[in-house]
């Protein structure tokens, strides 16, 4: 009659051990997994939405600078002289510059949220 082999009581509590171990750590890593998924979408979400406002923003400044211009052009070709067409120029190119720096500003803002 041959004696069955057993493994040793410290084997099979280390190998217990080990799976009970290697079960943890596999747990934690998809648990790590899942957050920096759920992280990522958020931020997706965010950039998506920032650059929506963004591209909004754009064409906004843009019909709001095109419209400025077409004004401007409408005024200047009713001016009676040069100087009143020079002055009127000065006027248009001051008021853009502050439109464009305001406009900056705004789109700055959106960049500085999406950062975040």
């Amino acid at each position: 009659m041959t004696q069955a082999f057993q493994i040793p009581t410290e084997l099979r509590d280390f190998a217990e051990k080990s799976v009970d171990q290697a079960r943890a750590a596999v747990d934690t890593l998809m648990g790590n997994a899942v957050k920096a998924a759920e992280q990522a979408q958020s931020t997706g979400q965010t950039f998506q939405t920032s650059l929506q406002t963004a591209v909004a923003k754009g064409f906004d400044f843009a019909q709001t600078n095109a419209n400025a211009t077409f004004d401007f052009a409408h005024k200047l070709v009713r001016t009676k002289d040069l100087k009143e067409a020079f002055e009127l120029q000065s006027e248009f190119v001051r008021s853009q510059v502050a439109a464009l720096q305001a406009q900056a500003k705004d789109l700055g803002s959106i960049a500085q949220s999406a950062a975040r």
